[in-house]
């Protein structure tokens, strides 16, 4: 059986790698930074995270919650290395970027199933054997070719945007507070409060900024969920009051009052020596930058570790490629896993890594390829990228919107949104271990006489006690 080769060394591709060798698979994982660098990336580091550090909401019965849920009963590598390598962020699992890339580099690098070559890949041959695509948003111009070769079709492109990171000695404390919204989860949170003249000097500077050039990108196809703040502005003056800069339940304690407008900072490492600008993304020139973002409140000297950037996000047309087994319908040993594969969100991605590796250990060592539940998170997930009207398709985060309502009886009975999802996540669960009971490539448990591979992480324990992490 030859390795099973995985293109990319970000959170999906790491998280694919693992699962196939922990299923007893070799695999050759080939990444090409720091070789050849991304406009995004700044370092070579295995699953290197480049717009935010937040892996989303950890508050129970959530559609974020229910994912990691499911994805803590699979053994995902990455969603434990977060869990150990957690910041303070309120109801959120934030990470310290640099002790999670480490702490999934030192896992795989300690697999000895997994060869690691650090080299671009440009050419996808079915003959050389199972492949598993895990490339990312920023999937070089030689394998983005290769790709639309095999696909026959033409790549559907989104822009997004990355934010800003300020010095944590550098914000004025004496003009912020510390808070989490509606008080939900410690107060993690920097919170830069404004009132309605400093609001209004900050939202008519944002306008008039430069933005930066946008090269031969004759239309930036922006992605609804992450829009630029600037393109949020232009929407109307008061469209980011009730964006990123919404002030609904983060009571200045100093006063007692809720500021006009508010900017979340958010610790970027565990040092909190830099933080963050939340939902900041921008595509701003860096000086028109600087200017801007000192006008925010305890942002007057701010010193900036790296400013808002764009780069372009690639995705595949989904519905008319993948099967649920994130399979190429027309060339079945091809593998997509990731936002390239039409999810969004760091542990979307991270999930579909995670069935692209059990989809293919199956495939390789001729076992059934079995889909997660349609009632799951992950299920509905991948039914989403898979069925979705194709014309129109955009990659998605997980929602209660994928999962499968509640039946007729049940909401008419049941009027309470939270008691709805309760119930929905409820299902969902039971429904994901049901199949992963039953699965025919479970995960080979560490240290018992099948597995193949050292343990690695049996010292790993969950970092908070709502997080139900597996035992290793």
């Amino acid at each position: 059986m030859s390795a099973i080769k995985i293109i990319g060394a970000g959170l999906a591709g790491c998280e694919a790698a693992w699962q196939c060798a922990r299923r007893g698979c070799e695999v050759s994982l080939y990444e090409m930074r720091p070789v050849r660098m991304t406009p995004a990336h700044q370092t070579g580091d295995f699953a290197e995270l480049v717009c935010s550090n937040s892996l989303k909401s950890e508050s129970e019965n959530t559609a974020p919650w229910l994912l990691k849920q499911e994805m803590r009963r699979a053994r995902s590598l990455l969603l434990n290395c977060a869990d150990q390598t957690a910041v303070p962020a309120g109801h959120a699992l934030s990470v310290d970027r640099e002790l999670f890339s480490r702490r999934v580099l030192e896992a795989l690098s300690a697999e000895p199933l997994v060869r690691v070559a650090r080299e671009e890949v440009s050419e996808i041959r079915e003959n050389d054997g199972i492949t598993i695509v895990a490339s990312g948003p920023l999937t070089s111009d030689a394998l983005s070719g290769e790709i639309a070769r095999l696909s026959g079709s033409s790549h559907l492109y989104f822009y997004d945007s990355i934010s800003p990171i300020v010095d944590a000695e550098s914000i004025d404390r004496s003009k912020v507070y510390m808070a989490a919204r509606y008080d939900k989860g410690s107060a993690d949170y920097i919170n830069c409060p404004f009132n309605k003249e400093e609001y209004d000097r900050f939202y008519d500077a944002l306008i008039a900024a430069q933005s930066a050039d946008e090269h031969d990108w004759e239309k930036l196809n922006y992605f609804e969920a992450c829009l630029p703040i600037e393109e949020i502005a232009r929407r109307g003056r008061d469209t980011l009051r009730f964006g990123p800069m919404k002030p609904v339940g983060l009571r200045d304690p100093r006063t007692g009052k809720t500021p006009y407008a508010v900017v979340q900072l958010r610790s970027e490492n565990v040092r909190a020596d830099s933080y963050n600008l939340v939902g900041f993304q921008n595509h701003l020139k860096f000086g028109e930058q600087a200017h801007v973002l000192r006008l925010i409140p305890g942002l007057e000297n701010a010193k900036f570790l790296r400013y808002g950037q764009i780069h372009r996000n690639t995705y595949l047309n989904a519905p008319t490629l993948l099967n649920e087994t994130l399979q190429m319908k027309q060339h079945p040993n091809v593998f997509f896993a990731g936002q390239i594969c039409g999810v969004e969100g760091y542990t979307e991605s991270i999930a579909a890594g995670l069935l692209a590796g059990m989809h293919a250990a199956a495939r390789a060592q001729g076992s059934a390829l079995e889909p997660p539940p349609r009632e799951s998170a992950m299920g509905s997930l991948v039914h989403y990228i898979c069925h979705a009207e194709a014309k129109n398709f955009q990659p998605a985060n997980i929602t209660f919107d994928l999962l499968p309502p509640l039946d007729e009886d049940t909401r008419r009975r049941i009027r309470d949104k939270r008691e709805r999802h309760r119930l929905q996540c409820q299902q969902a669960l039971q429904a994901f271990e049901d199949w992963w009971k039953s699965a025919s490539m479970r995960f080979v448990p560490v240290g018992s006489e099948t597995a193949t591979s050292k343990p690695l992480l049996q010292d790993f324990a969950p970092s908070s006690s709502s997080r139900e992490a597996p035992k290793w």
